[in-house]
């Protein structure tokens, strides 16, 4: 369907489009969004948590990151900025990366497309934490009771990003477990 997109407003990183009667958000200078499924040798997925503004609460999160938001970065693969974005929120470093899917983060409300990476054969280089002012706090949880461990979290309070959900089924049937 086609239709002319009138701009709204617009943020240093977010600008509201409408088209076709549908009011969305676009992220600004963004080229991918990498969500990454990082899995180590023991068997453990790697998480983070950290405090989200617009819901006002701690989210359990698979580590995720932008593709080209900043002009160091402009020229990254996607895969590139995946491994970096893992590195700077887990200090994690993967050997092997592999893109498992591609899917809407909410395709009635944004136009982003998130990519899923498969992060297998991974390192600890660093502490992790993310960048000036995230804040991250790491969580690396055995596979086996993932979805025991994200109850009691969410019992707790902290909000559960359901891109783990799928991180977990992609993992399981689109990577082979």
């Amino acid at each position: 369907m086609s239709g002319k997109t009138e701009t709204l407003g617009e943020g240093r990183f977010l600008r509201l489009q409408k088209r076709n009667g549908w009011e969305f958000v676009e992220r600004v200078a963004v080229r991918g969004v990498a969500v990454l499924i990082a899995v180590t040798a023991a068997d453990e997925l790697v998480l983070v948590e950290q405090y989200r503004e617009p819901v006002r609460a701690k989210m359990i999160e698979l580590p995720a990151g932008l593709v080209g938001d900043e002009p160091a970065f402009s020229g990254e693969s996607l895969l590139a900025a995946a491994n970096r974005e893992l590195e700077e929120e887990t200090g994690y470093c993967a050997g092997r990366l592999s893109v498992v899917a591609e899917m809407p983060s909410s395709g009635g409300m944004t136009s982003e497309i998130v990519t899923f990476v498969h992060a297998a054969e991974l390192t600890k280089v660093g502490p992790g934490g993310g960048v000036e002012g995230e804040d991250i706090r790491v969580r690396v949880v055995p596979l086996a009771v993932v979805d025991r461990r994200l109850g009691a979290l969410s019992a707790e309070g902290y909000l559960i990003d359901p891109k783990i959900y799928a991180g977990l089924r992609l993992l399981t049937h689109a990577v082979g477990g």
